[in-house]
This record gives C-alpha cells, structure tokens and sequence, in this order.
C-alpha cells in the first residue's frame, strides 16, 4: 500500500511521521525548507505533560537536554504577591502553598528550534520515514484508491499517497489546494519578547506580573525560565498602534529587570521579536483522503493557550487512525472522527479565550464577573499557562463518534469516558512494568485490569491466575489488535475493574469485571465499527 505523505517538515509533520512510524506506517514527508530551523532563542515553546510524553515517546531527546521545567508559578498585581504555586519537575509531585489545589506537574519550556532539530534526529533513525527536501506542491488529486500530489521545482515529482496531511502551517497551501475556508481573528495579542541570560530573584520560577508599577511595564510582563540562566521575557502590546523600536525594548529590558531586582542588573540579550497571535479555525479538516493538522487547521495562542500543544494532539489523534486504516482499512466513521474530535476541541479552546479576552483584557467588567478579581483574572490565566481549565486542559472526547454506546456492565472510575487516562505503573503478562503512558501509541487498544495485590503474583502464572485466562481470551477476541496489562490501582476502580484506553491514551469505556460481549461492542465502536467490503477488497487489491 501506498504511503502517507506529510506536507511540511515543521514540529507537527516530524511528529506525525514519527507516530505513524512508530504504528508501522511509511510516510513520505515533503520539507519545503529544510534549512529554516533558524536559531531563535526568543521563540520558545510551552509543552504541557501530555505532549511532552508524546515527544519523548516519538525519540526526541531535546526536552531533556535543551528544555527546562520550572520549580513554581508566581502572579503578581502591581506590587502584590496574588498567588505563588509550586511545581513539581515531572518526577515528584509539588505542593499548592496557597489555597491547597491539586498538585501539578510543570510543563517543559524550550526553543521552538531545539524541538524542531531534535524531531529531525529521531527522523533521520527511522527507515520508515523518507524525507524529501526542497519541495513544494502545487497539484492534488485524489481518486477512490489514493492520493497524488506534485511537487514543484527543482524537485518536480508526482507523489502517490494512501492518504495526504496537510501540515504546512498558516499558510498553507493544502488547505488552498482543498479550498477549505480559514476564517477568524487577526491581530488578537501582540507581544514583544526577548531572551536573555541573568539573574533574577525567582531561580527557575515563572512569573506573571499584571500592571508592573514601572514606566514602561504596559500592562503585564512575563518571565519565563530557559536553561543555562536564559529568561524569555513577554510584553503585552496594545493590539495596534505601537511601534516596538530597538531602543524601546532596550528600555522595556533594564526598567523591568531595575523593577524585579531593585536595580538593572548584568544581563547578556540574545534574541527579540515582536509577534502578532491571530485565532482561526479552518472549516473542514478533512476532505476524503487529505487531512489538515497543526497551523494549517487552527491558530491560536492569546492567554497563554499554546498553538503547538494542540498540532501535538492533532498528530497523535489522527495517526493510529491513519494507521489502522493503512493496516485494515477504515470506515468514514474512524476517519471523520478526527474532525469531529479536534476541530471541537480546539474550537473549545477558542471560543473559552475569545469569552475571556474582552474581560481580561479590556478590565471593565471583570469584577463583576470573576469573584475576587485579581485573583480570579490570575486563576485564568495560570490555567492556560500551566495546562489546566477551559484554556489549558488536555481535551476530552466525551462526545466522540466512536464513543460505545451505554450498556449495564460499565461502571466509574476517575477519571470520565473520553478523557485522558492517568498514568499509572501497569505490568504487562510477561513481567514487563513500565508508566501507562509508555505503552501508547503503538496502534494497540489498551485493556488494563485493575487487581489489587499483583505485584506478590509469580508473573510466570499470571495468565492462569484469577480472571485472567477469561480477560486473556476476550482480549484475543477483539476486532481491533489489543495489549493487555494489569495495574495495582485505578484511582476509583474498585478490584477486577477492566478499562479499555485508546492507542492515544483517552478512555474508552470501563467494565465492572471481565465482560466479553461489551468489551468487544466498545472495541468495534472504536474502530468505527466493521471496515467497508468495497474498502476492504481495495485494499487487499493493492497489497496484492
């Protein structure tokens, strides 16, 4: 069968090709410029938990060497503390010391081109993945069996694809070869940035500051840590007017260090921008076998939301569909899910930002709709930064297609149908443990039994043991290639609760013991039930 080609070499086409390679599909991946990584220390790239494990599980070593997690969150209005959290560094949980929310886990700040660089490298070790540089396409055509697309010069070639991913950014020129409409908001947030290496008063942490009490503050000021002593400083502009000279941000610069440490102190500039975020959202995400992801599908960012965060779960949403319409083809159902799931969620994200930014923003009247006003503002925002809330938290699917439809033998656990499962140490039958999150993305169902216990079982009898022989068998059973592990623990699951997770990590259904018929009905509902015979016959036609 053919391959899947992926338009554009970006983080979000890198990612694609490494998770359908990682689910044994070959893609083509056509980089228009491979030499415009260029080095921007100013442009960084916040990674919440869920994306952050996505790109170390695709092999992108960069978050642990080039990426920093910060120690704590700090917001502050004028000259007053609002709110102080501590983070946890990915290994440990932290601790609220303010009001006693759950503990969180710090995201992973870096360099949009260490990111970008270090996909690279995972890429260059997979042979299932062809990258061809200098090339841009200009034609699409499609037909009930594939996809072609040409390539313009120097390297014009057609291309024969099983399905196309559009992952060629803002502008893309997929979206306009489809004539798929990208309508929106231009010029929502304007900042200007800089990094810089220094010392501030907070090692590691993240501050906000709403209306800094220095002249050149505006009305609110970020820092953000890097590693090896960088900062990543953010100005909020005025969405129009404001010129950002040289020597302005050089102001900006020393009167806001001056502000945080008394007086402006050794500091060595290594980058400044000024970037304008715009919210748009393209109408269709797919159109037969050509697919929209990252940039080309959505923009958004005001807030605190981050863009890339959802082109990350755009890739790793559509790959094990892609996958196992490669592998055993696919109902429009499991296709058509990806736009379902996505364009909602992210039009979610937007519609929550668009809500919030005339009263954040425009300040008028955010007292009376956010109790405690600073503190509330701050809350929001704290929200998006950190992953969390309405503007932060990873999506949930409850209303998914490939939802199973309601049956007796489900019951509840912790965390809802749809949403992202929580990662727990799982074993696997032949003695294997390993974080729950290190078993996705392979193109498998996840089946987990919860039993209480299972870490004293002799692991070499564990397939004879208690109800696993009859789980083993149903697991067997299932239409859609499945794994099976056992956990100690659940949060809500009582003993013998049996979870079915998809290859992306959200939640399928959950089972009040080992119950075949229903498992098999939620696995079939997942795959968008049984594969087309015409689809099907194709198929095996061109594998033949």
């Amino acid at each position: 069968m053919d391959p899947v080609i992926v338009v554009g070499a970006g983080p979000v086409g890198l990612a694609l090709s490494l998770a359908l390679a990682a689910q044994e599909v070959p893609s083509v991946l056509l980089d228009e410029d491979p030499d415009g990584d260029e080095t921007r220390p100013a442009r960084t790239v916040v990674l919440r938990e869920d994306t952050a494990d996505l790109v170390e599980r695709l092999g992108c070593t960069a978050l642990r060497h080039e990426g920093a997690r910060w120690s704590g969150w700090r917001s502050v209005r004028r000259k007053q503390v609002v709110r102080e959290l501590a983070l946890d560094g990915g290994e440990h949980l932290g601790e609220d010391v303010s009001d006693g929310d759950p503990p969180l886990c710090s995201p992973v700040h870096l360099p949009q081109h260490a990111l970008t660089r270090g996909l690279r490298k995972a890429v260059t070790a997979q042979e299932l993945v062809r990258v061809v540089p200098c090339s841009r396409i200009d034609t699409l055509e499609q037909d009930t069996t594939g996809i072609t697309a040409r390539t313009r010069e120097p390297n014009a070639t057609w291309w024969r694809g099983s399905y196309l991913v559009g992952c060629d950014g803002a502008r893309s020129t997929v979206r306009k070869l489809l004539d798929i409409r990208f309508p929106g908001r231009t010029a929502v947030e304007r900042h200007a940035v800089a990094a810089l290496r220094t010392e501030l008063p907070w090692p590691r942490q993240a501050v906000l500051h709403r209306l800094p009490p220095w002249r050149s503050g505006g009305a609110e000021v970020a820092a953000r840590p890097l590693p090896d002593g960088v900062w990543r400083l953010d100005w909020l502009l005025p969405p129009r007017g404001e010129l950002v000279t040289p020597d302005a941000l050089i102001t900006r610069i020393r009167d806001t260090l001056a502000g945080w440490c008394g007086e402006t102190p050794p500091y060595e500039l290594l980058d400044t921008g000024v970037y304008t975020l715009h919210h748009r959202l393209a109408l269709r995400w797919r159109a037969d076998r050509a697919f929209l992801a990252g940039d080309a599908a959505h923009l958004l960012g005001a807030l605190g939301t981050q863009g890339l965060d959802e082109g990350l779960r755009d890739a790793e949403n559509l790959a094990w569909k892609l996958a196992l319409a490669w592998h055993h083809g696919a109902s429009d159902v499991l296709l058509d899910s990806y736009q379902a799931e996505r364009r909602a969620a992210v039009a979610s994200r937007l519609r929550a930002a668009d809500q919030w930014l005339p009263i954040l923003r425009g300040g008028g009247g955010l007292r009376t709709l956010v109790p405690g006003s600073a503190r509330g503002y701050d809350s929001l925002l704290a929200d998006a930064h950190l992953g969390r809330g309405r503007l932060g938290a990873p999506p949930s699917y409850s209303h998914s297609p490939l939802a199973p439809a309601h049956a007796e033998a489900h019951t509840s656990v912790g965390t809802p149908p749809g949403a992202p499962v929580i990662d727990v140490r799982v074993t696997a039958p032949d003695g294997t443990t390993v974080r729950l999150r290190e078993r996705l993305g392979l193109g498998n169902l996840l089946v987990v039994l919860v039993a209480p216990g299972t870490g004293v079982w002799d692991r070499r009898h564990w397939k004879t043991a208690g109800v696993m022989p009859r789980l083993a068998t149903a697991v067997d059973a299932l239409p859609v290639k499945s794994e099976l592990l056992v956990t100690e623990c659940y949060p809500g699951a009582s003993a013998h609760t049996v979870l079915l997770i998809r290859p992306d990590g959200h939640l399928v259904a959950t089972f009040g013991g080992v119950r075949p018929q229903e498992l098999y009905a939620a696995a079939d509902a997942v795959r968008g039930g049984a594969v087309p015979t015409a689809a099907h016959s194709d198929r095996t036609a061109d594998i033949n």
